[in-house]
């Protein structure tokens, strides 16, 4: 499975655990048994680093976003992300309901949604499937 690549996706993910090692007191991520033992329709709160346009210049920001998970394939994860980017116009590659693959270094929150959402979320086609 291929990583997310800035030039291809117009976004990285970063890692919520050196995050975490750099600032301990002021960054909290769940345990790594929380992270590591994720099912489908649970939450999953990513860092994605994206890279977009502003005065015609290509800027970077950093936006804390959910994803539902959708399926596991060995240790990487598939959510599907259920926020909307501020950082992105109409027809970029990352935008609300695009598959996206992380492992349990990039989670930096947990959450259980209703039931009935999450399967609404996931019963819907994907945006973008991550091949």
């Amino acid at each position: 499975m291929r990583w997310p690549e800035y030039e291809r996706d117009g976004f990285e993910l970063l890692s919520a655990e050196e995050r975490h090692t750099a600032n301990p007191g002021t960054f909290w991520i769940p345990p790594l048994q929380v992270r590591s033992s994720l099912r489908r329709g649970q939450a999953a709160k990513l860092l994605f680093d994206i890279q977009f346009q502003e005065h015609g210049r290509p800027v970077r920001g950093t936006e804390r976003m959910w994803v539902i998970v959708s399926r596991r394939e060995g240790d990487v994860y598939v959510g599907v992300l259920d926020s909307v980017p501020r950082t992105t116009a109409p027809g970029d590659p990352l935008q609300t309901g695009v598959e996206v693959p992380f492992l349990p270094e990039h989670v930096c929150d947990t959450g259980n949604p209703p039931q009935e959402y999450s399967n609404g979320r996931l019963e819907q086609s994907a945006v973008r499937r991550w091949t």
